[in-house]
């Protein structure tokens, strides 16, 4: 087994999807030390020579691994190299598809980043829309929310919403449930109105503890009981309202957000999240 080994993600535009790609496959190795570099925006002949040439010096022999997401297949055959092992995903996958569509697929590099105006102004509004109604900043316009998340402070609910709405396009709102609402056992008759929309996220006590700790030592406001109590309470209200649960911990934030789509049947707007090559 090796020990370590060199990955490079070629593309033909960002290579984001390359670098996804490549990650979630090199993670299921975690033996294995991975020395990792990005080459974006390889669009000539000469571009891709040069960036094989210092793929071979710098691997030393050690039959690197490249995965790629070049469209054009000049470009592709110069990385088919006897001493790489390359991941070809469009002649793994475009290829194929081809045959079953019984179609040319454009093969035009960087087709999916030309998003038309109006998507890119639904996703700028999302964002701008989302910062502006952060903690329960102007609970009035709720209305306006396609997402609202609920939950005791430092359940997660800013990290979440931002990405909902940078990857998704979606506005996100979210509501911080302090004492008052907590010993009343309700929700603002905005939120109650617009329950349909909404999704508490939880945790457990003891990693929201620890999490309220690093930011204020020893108070009452992150004593383990505090959090536990306030976690039970919480959820509570949830089932009064017939609000989905979902809990953040262990989770990381695209899993959290992935869950709340599918929630809030929503789910087919991560068709328009934009897997960039």
């Amino acid at each position: 087994m090796w020990n370590s080994k060199d990955i490079y993600f070629i593309s033909d535009s960002t290579g984001i999807l390359a670098s996804n790609l490549g990650h979630a496959m090199i993670r299921q190795f975690p033996a294995i030390s991975f020395h990792e570099e990005r080459f974006p925006f390889i669009v000539t002949p000469e571009e891709a020579g040069k960036t094989l040439a210092y793929i071979l010096k710098h691997s030393g022999g050690r039959r690197p691994i490249i995965f790629s997401t070049i469209v054009s297949e000049e470009l592709r055959r110069i990385f088919d190299h006897p001493e790489v092992e390359l991941f070809d995903v469009f002649a793994a996958f475009l290829e194929r598809l081809e045959g079953f569509l019984e179609a040319r697929a454009l093969r035009v590099p960087g087709f999916s980043r030309h998003e038309d105006n109006i998507s890119m102004a639904k996703r700028v509004e999302a964002i701008h829309f989302t910062l502006e109604h952060d903690d329960g900043i102007k609970l009035d316009e709720v209305d306006e929310a396609e997402v609202i998340l609920l939950g005791v402070s430092r359940t997660g609910k800013t990290p979440v919403c931002v990405y909902m709405a940078t990857q998704m396009g979606l506005k996100a709102a979210n509501f911080p449930l302090t004492a008052e609402h907590l010993w009343e056992y309700r929700l603002p008759e905005l939120l109650r109105r617009n329950a349909s929309r909404a999704v508490g996220l939880t945790t457990n006590p003891e990693l929201l503890h620890n999490v309220r700790e690093k930011r204020y030592k020893n108070s009452d406001y992150a004593k383990l009981s505090t959090c536990s109590q306030e976690i039970s309470l919480a959820e509570q209200i949830f089932r009064n309202y017939n609000v989905p649960i979902i809990s953040t911990a262990g989770k990381s934030i695209e899993e959290i957000a992935t869950q709340i789509a599918q929630e809030l049947g929503i789910s087919k707007k991560l068709a328009n999240i934009n897997l960039i090559s």
